[in-house]
């Protein structure tokens, strides 16, 4: 039977509730109700509508470090799918009205009429300081008005839920048809830019594994044409729109989940020498497809404040990530090179195949922390296919 825990503090709506048992009250907004997944942390102070609706956070709760997250309130421009993934968020300060020209809605309203969990009044940065030490846990988000919950339900949830270690969500979360996109960057006062592609640019077929607008966006910007494909595309479906060169995007769950499907089609696509780039879990996929392995990170690496060495000139550029799980340096073959690496641990943050015309990077540069620091990677894989032409 459901009822108030003892120890729930005056005024308290929202809990999060650990697999190990532990119970951390606060204030609930957006949606009533109940969600289960991995808690996280993002050490980002901008984008937090966008840190929702990326789909790599599918199965995530997501600690956000900054604590004024809301303050600048919604609005419909900065989402990176229609729907948000994130399961919830948790921050330390309550959300305020908006103060930004560009707001359109609160960020509280936005998250009900998402049905997205949010919970304030936490101790983010003792939170953090857990996950960091001990790894990220399972947990169920919850917030009633009424205070009232069944925690020992609650807690059943979460030591129940599997965790994201061999779970596949890239299908979960990728497009079910084929369909072009040619919108490009935005720009203030004009919006996004629509019928912004190239129609004799190159020819980029798209393996959305749970991909970002912004970087269909990018890619346009650098002068391709764009199709986008589900996950699931064989490697004839990939070959029947006649790719000059093949994106594999970022996603969410285990790589080595969503590899038993998709690194057949990158093997097949590598022995024909079609050129690939791949960002984040296509990363992943990349390494997995020539032999490397991945594994499970500690605590991952979420931010955009991520510093990246390149191994060619030394200089570094400050980058956004998102991911929990690594390809494994020491795994990769002979005709693959580290390209990128972590200032933070040292963990792989880009290769390349000395032999095929194929890299990747670990970290978002669509996302533009730096602001632009990465941008030459799209400029690079698209002058790749023009030169190819």
């Amino acid at each position: 039977m459901a009822e108030t825990d003892p120890a729930r503090p005056d005024g308290a709506t929202g809990v999060l509730v650990l697999a190990d048992g532990k119970t951390i009250w606060g204030r609930g907004f957006g949606a009533e109700g109940a969600a289960v997944g991995e808690v996280c942390f993002n050490t980002a102070i901008t984008g937090y509508q966008e840190v929702m609706t990326d789909p790599s956070y599918a199965g995530q709760i997501v600690t956000f470090t900054f604590p004024h997250i809301g303050n600048v309130g919604a609005n419909m421009e900065d989402v990176e799918a229609i729907n948000p993934h994130a399961l919830g968020c948790i921050v330390r300060e309550d959300v305020t009205d908006p103060s930004n020209f560009r707001s359109t809605q609160r960020f509280d309203a936005w998250l009900r009429g998402q049905g997205r969990i949010g919970l304030s009044g936490i101790d983010t940065r003792a939170l953090t300081r857990a996950i960091r030490i001990h790894g990220a846990p399972n947990a169920v988000i919850a917030h009633a008005a009424d205070g009232v919950f069944d925690l020992d339900a609650l807690r059943a949830q979460a030591q129940a839920w599997p965790g994201l270690e061999g779970m596949d969500l890239a299908r979960d979360v990728s497009s079910t048809q084929s369909y072009r996109w040619d919108d490009g960057l935005w720009t203030l006062g004009e919006g996004y830019a629509t019928h912004a592609a190239n129609p004799e640019g190159p020819h980029v077929v798209a393996i959305d594994y749970g991909l970002k607008r912004n970087i269909l966006r990018n890619l346009v910007a650098a002068g391709a044409r764009v199709t986008v494909v589900p996950a699931t595309a064989t490697y004839d479906e990939v070959m029947a729109h006649r790719p000059d060169g093949v994106f594999l995007s970022n996603g969410p769950g285990d790589p080595a989940a969503t590899g038993i499907y998709a690194v057949p089609v990158i093997q097949e696509l590598l022995a024909v020498g079609k050129p690939i780039f791949g960002i984040c879990l296509g990363h992943q996929l990349l390494g997995l497809a020539v032999g490397a392995t991945t594994s499970k990170m500690h605590q991952g690496h979420r931010g955009a404040n991520h510093p990246v060495k390149r191994t060619s000139d030394g200089k570094v550029e400050i980058t956004s990530m998102n991911h929990g799980f690594a390809v494994d340096a020491n795994s990769l073959p002979a005709n693959a090179e580290a390209t990128h690496v972590s200032l933070f641990d040292g963990s792989l943050a880009g290769l390349r195949l000395t032999d095929k015309p194929a890299f990747s990077v670990q970290y978002h540069p669509e996302a533009s922390p730096g602001p632009q620091d990465s941008h030459y990677l799209f400029e690079q894989f698209v002058a790749q296919l023009k030169s190819a032409a």
